[in-house]
């Protein structure tokens, strides 16, 4: 087995270069976080998609180039949950209360407040992101409030109704829902891709059309949601029908 010592400087490079490039994620944070409250909506939004196309790639670069073997001394997965929490939960929270997304007052400040700290609680869990009977998926809402963020821009969606989604999505943090893990989850992987790269683009285009996009490509993208939800749905429903005890002999013998 290939050890420490007889990785090439280029391949401890390459693996640093890796990690740099997931930190970068901690510096468009920062910038989502100042254009927030320089009310530069639009601009947050391309952040946004620029930390989510980070973080969906680094992970297919710190597997292919080994980083975890070359850099052993590095915690690279702290690393990608310290800029995920930044950029998944932090900045998008800031978007909408700077920008009066949110009800006023001391209600408003608990909405942007409920979803840190519940992410705080899930970004430390150990099973957070479990590998189960061969299968990768998130265990509970899977923090994506920079998602939420994009459809009450999008949508226009109100500041009661808005509070209600943060507070119903901060609820299912804690609930054992397997949500699918887009890049790793391996039942309808192809399917899953294609589509999650379609999404990518309609989500581009519906930041270049605002404040008024398509109802179609807003539809679209709409669209899925309900398909991530239905197949982690299914992938939950499925795990549980695995785990049912099998009915006992007497009573099978019984209706036979």
């Amino acid at each position: 087995m290939t050890t420490t010592a007889t990785w090439s400087l280029g391949q401890r490079a390459t693996a640093a270069a890796v990690h740099a490039y997931t930190a970068s994620g901690s510096v468009l944070a920062l910038l989502m976080v100042h254009h927030s409250y320089r009310g530069n909506v639009d601009t947050v939004l391309w952040l946004f998609l620029a930390a989510m196309v980070v973080d969906g790639t680094d992970g297919f670069l710190a597997r292919r180039f080994r980083v975890k073997e070359v850099l052993p001394g590095f915690d690279g997965a702290l690393l990608d949950n310290v800029v995920d929490f930044m950029t998944y939960v932090l900045a998008p929270m800031a978007l909408l209360w700077a920008n009066g997304y949110l009800p006023d007052g001391t209600f408003g400040a608990v909405c942007a407040a409920v979803p840190l700290l519940a992410s705080c609680v899930q970004f430390c869990r150990t099973d957070a992101k479990p590998f189960v009977a061969g299968e990768h998926f998130f265990l509970g809402f899977p923090s994506y409030w920079n998602v939420l963020a994009f459809y009450v821009v999008a949508t226009g969606l109100g500041e009661a109704a808005t509070a209600a989604v943060i507070l119903v999505c901060t609820v299912l943090v804690f609930v054992p829902i397997r949500y699918v893990y887009p890049s790793r989850t391996e039942a309808l992987w192809q399917l899953t891709f294609v589509l999650t790269a379609l999404w990518f683009a309609s989500y581009a285009v519906i930041v270049a059309q605002l404040p008024d996009p398509h109802g179609l490509v807003v539809a679209a993208s709409v669209g899925y949601l309900g398909y991530y939800l239905a197949l982690s749905l299914w992938l939950t429903l499925r795990s549980a029908a695995s785990k049912a005890p099998e009915p006992a002999a007497d009573l099978i013998q019984g209706q036979t």
